[in-house]
Parts: C-alpha cells; sequence; structure tokens
C-alpha cells in the first residue's frame, strides 16, 4: 500500500483539492473534503496494490521494485486482490455519501485505475492513462459539489493530465534501463533522446492550460504568481534531468509535489480572498 512513501497521495491530492476549491469558489463543505481527502487517499494505495499485482512477475528484474512484497513473496497474488477489493469498496462506501453523478463517474475512475498497470505491456504512453485515472477526481469534485460538471472543469482535467504525463516520464526515466530489458513500455522510451525537449514542451503545454483555467473561473493575481513561482520550479526540474542521472530524475518526480502545492496555494487565495 506504500502508505510510508505519501508521494503518490500528494500528486493525486493536490489537483482533487484545485477542483474542490473551484467548484465550490470558496472553501468546500467539510464534509466533501473528508471524502475526497479519505477517497484520494485510499485510492492510491489500492493503485499501488493493483499496480504490484500486475507487475508480480516483472518487478524481481529491476533494481528498485525487486523487494516489493509479493514479487519477493511476503504476500500472496491472492492477498494482494483481497486487499485491493476491500480498498474499493471502502472507497464506494464514501462515494455513496455524495451523489448519483459522482457515484457514475466512480465506476468509470476505478476502471481507468485498475486498467493503467496492465497498459504498459501494450501502449508507449500508459503515462496518459495515468493521467486520466489522477484527473477524474475533477469531474467528480465538481459532480459532488455542483451535481454538475461544466466545460471549464474539463481545461482543468485537461491540465492534471499534462502534468502526470511530465512527472511519470522523470519517473520512467530512472526506470528506462530496467525497461528496456524487459520490454515495459513508457514515454521516456518511446521519446528517447528527445525526452528533455518533450518534457519542456508539455511544461509549457500545462502553463497554458492554466492560464486557460485562470480566465475560464477568473483568477486573480495570487493565481497568477502561484504560475509563474511554478514555471521557475519546472525550469529546476529541467536542470535536474538535465544529465538524465537515475537519482535526479526521480528526485525531479518527487519534487513535482511542490508545483501542486504552489498552484493550490493560488487557486485556494484567488477564491477565498
Amino acid at each position: 500500500m506504500r502508505l510510508d512513501k505519501p508521494i503518490g497521495i500528494y500528486l493525486l491530492l493536490w489537483p482533487t483539492l484545485w477542483a474542490l476549491f473551484l467548484a465550490a469558489d470558496g472553501i468546500p463543505s467539510l464534509s466533501l473534503l473528508f471524502i475526497f481527502i479519505g477517497g484520494v487517499i485510499i485510492m492510491r494505495t489500492a493503485g499501488c496494490v493493483i499496480n504490484d499485482y500486475a507487475d508480480r512477475d516483472i518487478d524481481k528484474f529491476v533494481e528498485r521494485t525487486k523487494f516489493r512484497p509479493i514479487t519477493s513473496g511476503e504476500v500472496s497474488s491472492k492477498s494482494a486482490l483481497v486487499i485491493f477489493i476491500v480498498l474499493i469498496a471502502v472507497a464506494f462506501l464514501l462515494v455513496l455519501l455524495t451523489n448519483w453523478l459522482t457515484i457514475k463517474l466512480s465506476f468509470i475512475a476505478v476502471c481507468i485505475a485498475t486498467l493503467y498497470p496492465f497498459t504498459k505491456r501494450w501502449t508507449s504512453l500508459p503515462q496518459i492513462i495515468l493521467g486520466i485515472a489522477f484527473a477524474m477526481s475533477i469531474p467528480m469534485a465538481f459532480a459532488a459539489t455542483n451535481n454538475e460538471v461544466p466545460y471549464s472543469a474539463w481545461w482543468l482535467f485537461t491540465a492534471t493530465v499534462v502534468w502526470t504525463v511530465i512527472y511519470d516520464t522523470m519517473y520512467a526515466m530512472a526506470d528506462r534501463d530496467d525497461d528496456l530489458k524487459i520490454s515495459v513500455k513508457s514515454s521516456a522510451i518511446l521519446f528517447g533522446k528527445y525526452d528533455l525537449a518533450v518534457i519542456g514542451g508539455l511544461q509549457i503545454v500545462f502553463l497554458l492550460t492554466l492560464i486557460k483555467v485562470s480566465i475560464e473561473f477568473n483568477l486573480g493575481v495570487f493565481y497568477y504568481f502561484s504560475l509563474i513561482l511554478s514555471s521557475f520550479i519546472m525550469i529546476y526540474h529541467q536542470f535536474l534531468i538535465n544529465k538524465r542521472e537515475k537519482n535526479n530524475c526521480f528526485n525531479a518526480f518527487l519534487n513535482n509535489h511542490y508545483i501542486g502545492m504552489v498552484i493550490f496555494t493560488g487557486i485556494a487565495t484567488s477564491v477565498v480572498i
């Protein structure tokens, strides 16, 4: 479940909070905050479990993952599936506290989250599937708040997908050599020697999409300040991954947490003040 490594929770949590505060045009209700923060934690842990189950036969060939519980024999595949089902059931109980539209969207979200770990076998861009899985919290947040998903919410959805592809490509760059040996596909392998340029281009698209979000939701100067600060963080990430060293690529991935936090601060300040 990797609760001792909460970076995945943070990366899923920030877009969820972006959406909740924009949907509420201020501070969301405490009940929705409880439901969605709890849902983020549970679904991320469930995602880790199904990911380890899907990769149980290949994790042993990757230095970073060879000691994970299933591939090392600490936990059986059957036990992992039981844990996954229990976590999904708990998450569904939380969704039942919302409305019918959110419940329907949750079925789509679970299907995509379950599918993602297996897509590394047949597509070179599994990061897009992961991005969609992470971004599903956005229409769900709008649906739970307002019982509808406005057109403007899909700009935030798009920004989240693009951002996920950016940081998960950095993550994949750290594993690229091992992935090539075991024939696992990734955006880092697909982009090859153009990886830095593609990531740079996606970072620009991400910022432009976030500017469109500001227009759609009439956000103020605090939000634009957060985008400026985020752009400097992204430039720093380019320096980190410039030599494609594994540790630096992984650190750049981890550091994306601060981008999510900075943007959330800009959104929350803009809609509350």
